[in-house]
């Protein structure tokens, strides 16, 4: 019966490649434009390339090394032989969905500003077939990984159930892994390439945006790829395969008492949840389109109606799925899934509400350029301060919805099952909130193509329009998977003490008390380091940005004719610039995450481990939120006063607002997306190395 459940898991993810391909091809489709508009595209094309194929060799080299170290741990007894492969299967499709988003968008961008040309809805329509394409791969890779593997470990092998989930636990380790390669590097390479060129270009030399005399502005564009589309994609299939698998592994305990229920069921449930999550985003897919109206409320509303309706079918579709398979005795498994789908609906909302222009927040921060750039940074930070409350409400409220559903405060592994649901319904329809994300950037290269290539300025205004309307739904969409993050993290750390318990067995004695000064040094430990990180994410982001600014300011000085547009910038040097500055820095960052929780664990034991994960999930969460919705603010503040507010382009305003949105850019785009994979992969390095943790630990 299970595995003719994970079979069905297995054809949701046939049927969302086989939607990705048909809108891919759909894409490609239209016409690319002019010579010129396809000679730009094919610039940003090869520089993402180029990026690609050079952070996929320091990669190698890093799976090389832990697939080695995983397979000493399994020859000694610590692990099952299928986790080193496990992990590397992982880190695969991750990478692989970030490649294909990013062919894809490289293609896309130059269709997108020349369907503008013949309106916003054809602009829509292309961008936003694109960003499916990213969408569904990403959907389509995680189910296909998670069905192959349980099918492979329980037909073939037939391994017990709690081998097979931690062997998927594993795969979820390797893809949280090359997702925060792909998220810090590309967001420092997006990142630096932005806030250079921005800085002189629009502040210093007074230049339009992707003007093509500024010698950054192909880097720019390059990086709204390898960041935006590459990084986030690896980023949120990591998301979607980690809350998964965190919830398969809670189900195969959380029904061990009752007699009723084969304990089998409860494990394929996300699988099959995430599978009716397909055929309702692809629904909802179709249903987007808009007129010729450039206002964000109305965008907004024609992307709402995709998203709100997949929502519905899967809050209608998931009763009779846990009926089926659960029970009508475990009907409150149902509510903690729809307190999940709630929750990344109202997490959005709230995200919408603080970054969008069509709200007080952000139009209060624009008023706030008017007295320089002092006062937009110090009303950015309070924003994004303020705006952490309402998530946090919210996900409590969740966290303790999907815990009494499920039966928690009868039996706590229940519970702990129910929150692990809860972040599966809340990404159950990631398909098409992943599309409505992703095609921001495309938008984004659609209006810089547009300026650089001398289209008419109704085509900008519509690019433009696309490009507002992505920087909120990316907000928003960090948003679901900052939530979701929470969620999972809190199950992950309940999958981590079962791990420990099965492996020690009676020598375990765990003791979460905060009195336990091992836990209490590492709730420090834990809630310091997403500071750390975002330190050292940001400072890499820095480093990057002033050699960009150095790199323009002297191409402006010496190329003679440059500034009068009667000679050409030297774009490849900055992007090579970009490309060497955000490999050398992203590796610190990501071996931080690898190395601290298996250091912590070898001092304190297991129980200091159990602090810093709860320690990390905690301060993680709300620094995450704050990071990305100030971002977010920052840089719609700047897009409201650029479409007349004001002063508009060019003003005093406008000045303050763009140095407001430099701060902001590695908030929203390095730094806070990054963290939300950071407690994720801190609890499943733990969950893999419990082993050697419980067996040499000195405390």
């Amino acid at each position: 019966m299970d595995s003719m459940l994970a079979i069905l898991t297995l054809i949701g993810s046939v049927a969302a490649l086989l939607f990705a391909y048909t809108r891919a091809k759909k894409v490609l489709r239209f016409p690319a434009g002019s010579d010129t508009m396809k000679k730009i595209s094919a610039s940003i094309h090869e520089g993402a390339m180029a990026y690609l194929k050079r952070q996929y060799r320091i990669l190698v080299i890093f799976f090389v090394g832990m697939f080695c170290i995983l397979l000493i741990m399994a020859a000694a007894g610590l692990l099952t032989w299928f986790v080193p492969f496990a992990f590397i299967t992982g880190g695969f499709f991750s990478g692989l969905s970030g490649f294909v988003g990013m062919q894809i968008a490289t293609r896309a961008n130059a269709r997108t500003a020349a369907a503008c040309q013949k309106g916003l809805n054809k602009g829509l329509n292309v961008a936003f077939s694109a960003g499916s394409v990213m969408g569904f791969t990403v959907v389509g890779l995680g189910l296909l990984d998670i069905s192959i593997w349980y099918l492979v470990l329980s037909a073939v092998f037939k391994l017990p159930i709690e081998d097979i989930t931690s062997a998927m636990i594993t795969f979820g380790m390797g893809a949280s892994s090359m997702a925060l390669f792909a998220r810090v590097g590309g967001g420092i390479y997006t990142k630096a390439a932005d806030v250079g060129a921005d800085l002189v270009g629009k502040v210093e030399a007074g230049i339009p945006e992707d003007d093509p005399r500024n010698p950054a502005v192909i880097a720019d564009n390059v990086g709204d790829n390898v960041g935006d589309v590459a990084g986030m994609g690896a980023d949120l299939y990591e998301s979607y395969v980690g809350s998964i698998v965190s919830a398969c592994a809670l189900g195969v305990i959380a029904f061990n008492k009752v007699e009723s229920v084969d304990r089998l069921n409860a494990v394929v449930i996300p699988m099959l949840l995430a599978a009716l999550g397909v055929i309702a985003s692809i629904i909802g897919a179709l249903l987007v389109k808009t007129g010729e109206d450039t206002r964000q409320s109305t965008l907004l509303h024609s992307l709402g109606r995709g998203t709100n309706t997949s929502a519905v079918i899967i809050a209608v579709a998931a009763f009779p799925l846990v009926w089926v398979t659960l029970g009508k005795e475990f009907i409150g498994i149902y509510f903690a899934i729809l307190s999940g789908l709630l929750a990344g609906v109202l997490i959005g909302r709230s995200t919408e509400y603080f970054t969008a222009d069509t709200y007080k927040p952000t139009q209060n921060l624009a008023e706030k350029s008017l007295t320089g750039s002092a006062t937009i940074i110090i009303g950015g930070l309070s924003l994004g301060m303020l705006s952490t409350a309402l998530p946090i409400i919210i996900i409590a409220v969740c966290v303790m919805a999907a815990y009494g559903f499920s039966g928690g405060f009868v039996d706590a592994t229940r519970g702990l099952y129910g929150i692990a649901l809860a972040a599966v319904g809340m990404l159950s329809t990631l398909g098409i909130t992943l599309a409505t994300d992703a095609y921001g950037p495309i938008a984004d290269n659609a209006g810089g193509i547009a300026e650089m290539a001398g289209l008419d300025a109704e085509v900008r205004t519509r690019t433009d329009a696309l490009d507002s309307l992505g920087n909120t739904t990316a907000a928003t969409g960090k948003g679901f998977a900052i939530g979701s993050a929470a969620l999972t993290a809190l199950a992950l750390i309940a999958s981590y003490v079962e791990k420990v318990q099965q492996v020690g067995g009676d020598s375990v004695k765990l003791d979460m008390s905060v009195m336990n000064p091992a836990v209490l040094v590492g709730l420090f430990i834990g809630a310091c380091l997403p500071f750390i990180f975002a330190a050292l994410t940001m400072s890499s982001v820095g480093k990057a940005a002033q050699s960009i600014v150095v790199e323009v300011r002297r191409q402006f000085r010496e190329i003679s004719g440059l500034m009068e547009g009667k000679a050409e910038a030297d774009y490849k040097t900055c992007v090579d610039i970009c490309t060497k500055a955000s490999l050398q820095e992203m590796i610190l960052p990501t071996l931080l995450a690898i190395i601290t929780p298996i250091v912590t664990g070898l001092i304190l034991g297991y129980n200091g481990v159990i602090g810093l994960l709860t320690g990390a999930t905690a301060s993680g969460f709300v620094m995450a939120i704050f990071m990305a919705n100030s971002g977010g603010a920052w840089d719609n503040a700047k897009k409201y006063i650029e479409g007349g507010n004001h002063g508009g382009k060019g003003s005093d305003a406008h000045k303050a607002a763009v140095v407001g949105d430099t701060v902001g850019d590695p908030f929203k785009d390095t730094s806070g997306p990054s963290i939300n994979i950071l407690i994720k992969l801190l609890s499943m390095v733990s969950i893999v190395f419990a082993g050697l943790v419980v067996n040499f630990h000195i405390f």
